[in-house]
């Protein structure tokens, strides 16, 4: 039945979602059409799942080194496929929290795919259902992209989507691309006894971190026992006998790895084909819907939020976006991302975590800077609880001590990123962190302590 809403939402992930709650709470009749479940690929195939299981790998790393704690383990079986059972029930519990979230706020959900078929007209392709709405929010996120001579067929060359439902360990796996996703499964599949290669086109793992991290993150994932191949492309793969040959260059001395599957984590291509776009002359870039601070797009009535938009593929920049989206649709005052400040994680362990500009890329922006450094190494907690690895490293306007940068790496250092966001958003300074008083003992002291760093004044140290 055709129906008449203020907004619909092309998308049901943490953006479109979160949209459409932040609508309803401005008083608007709100819409979601998704084609699969709520929730989109983060909360079903990405960031939740995935966690659940590198939990699981943090047991297995525990267990492994019980003796370090006077603890005798004798013959411990490491189950797979138990692992991948309880990450579905985490996300199943999640998905019945968004569903009742919609309930809630009187949101109608609508299975199917969709497109604009023109100026304030979504059809529901499944039902032929014609949606009639003063706004659109699209956010139809992205997805995975192959590789030339790489091509998944979800069982030997497999997606993160294959990897988080894998129920047999693969005795060796290839992972293409060190960013996030390539490190957090690798630590995964390592801590269940794979011999995990990882392979990187740029000279470092996680390159858009600040340079100390990606270093200080090779050297644990080493100790690990993952082989890291920075620097490097598959210059061509083979299948033979039942398992993939890649041969990597530019070097010679980059040689050739044998394994039996292959992860593609190389990066995604946005999902805007097919939902309308050229025909209402909506502007995009290389497949990016093309936006504005209020993410709308060049189309009165037509916004844009998420992946599909390229900005910066995060959960929670799709969420910040979608509430933006809504706010900006009522007329309120809306003040532009700085997407270079959006807290960014990655969770293998030790963790990734940083906000802001890198060392380099504030002295590249002409800034005088002061760095304040702290090992975990010098931290009480981090010793107790046998998690020395890692610092905290504060980039700092040398002048003023604004807060340019925090780059962390460490035992759960991403629960520590709300702070220096916060201390950003506020304009504050390393003085000021470093003048708060912080519980003892805890591994936020570091934080504490890298700030006193940049004047001189770290007192552990």
């Amino acid at each position: 039945m055709d129906a008449t809403y203020d907004v619909v939402v092309i998308g049901g992930g943490p953006g479109g979602y979160t949209a459409a709650i932040r609508a309803s709470q401005l008083g608007m009749r709100a819409a979601i059409v998704e084609m699969a479940e709520m929730g989109g690929v983060c909360l079903n195939w990405g960031c939740i799942p995935s966690k659940a299981l590198l939990r699981n790998a943090e047991v297995v790393n525990l267990v492994r080194n019980a003796g370090q704690y006077g603890i005798t383990v004798e013959n411990p079986k490491f189950d797979m496929a138990a692992a991948i059972d309880r990450s579905r029930k985490v996300v199943e519990t999640r998905v019945k929290g968004v569903g009742f979230l919609m309930k809630k706020n009187k949101i109608d959900v609508i299975k199917g795919t969709a497109r604009l078929a023109a100026a304030g007209k979504v059809v529901v392709d499944a039902t032929g259902q014609t949606l009639t709405a003063k706004n659109v929010i699209i956010a139809t996120g992205a997805q995975a992209r192959d590789l030339p001579g790489l091509t998944r067929d979800g069982k030997t060359i497999i997606t993160a989507r294959e990897a988080l439902e894998l129920r047999q360990m693969p005795k060796s796996i290839a992972i293409v691309g060190g960013g996030a996703i390539g490190c957090e499964m690798a630590y995964f599949y390592r801590s269940y006894g794979a011999e995990v290669t990882v392979i990187e086109m740029l000279p470092h793992l996680v390159p858009n971190e600040d340079e100390d991290v990606s270093r200080e993150l090779e050297r644990a994932l080493a100790k690990q026992g993952i082989g890291i191949k920075a620097g490097c492309t598959v210059q061509k793969a083979e299948r033979a006998n039942g398992m993939m040959k890649l041969t990597l260059g530019p070097a010679q001395e980059a040689g050739t790895i044998e394994c039996e599957k292959v992860l593609l984590g190389v990066g995604v291509k946005a999902n805007s084909d097919g939902i309308g776009l050229e025909a209402l002359g909506v502007q995009t870039t290389k497949g990016y819907i093309n936006l504005d601070h209020r993410m709308a797009t060049n189309v009165p009535g037509v916004y844009a939020i998420g992946d599909v938009t390229g900005k910066l593929l995060l959960a929670h920049v799709a969420s910040a976006q979608g509430v933006q989206a809504a706010e900006a649709i009522v007329g309120k005052q809306v003040r532009p991302f700085k997407y270079e400040d959006m807290p960014r994680a990655t969770y293998c362990q030790p963790q990734v975590a940083s906000m802001g500009l890198t060392e380099k890329a504030a002295k590249e922006k002409g800034y005088a800077v002061k760095v304040g450094k702290f090992p975990f190494m010098a931290n009480g907690k981090a010793s107790a609880i046998n998690a020395a690895e890692g610092f905290v490293k504060i980039v700092v306007e040398a002048k003023s001590g604004e807060i340019l940068g925090a780059h962390m790496i460490g035992h759960d250092v991403t629960e520590m990123l709300a702070e220096v966001s916060m201390t950003k958003m506020l304009e504050g300074t390393a003085e000021e962190i470093g003048r708060t008083v912080h519980a003892h003992p805890t591994l936020s002291e570091a934080l504490k302590e890298a700030s006193l760093g940049v004047y001189g004044e770290a007192i552990d140290i």
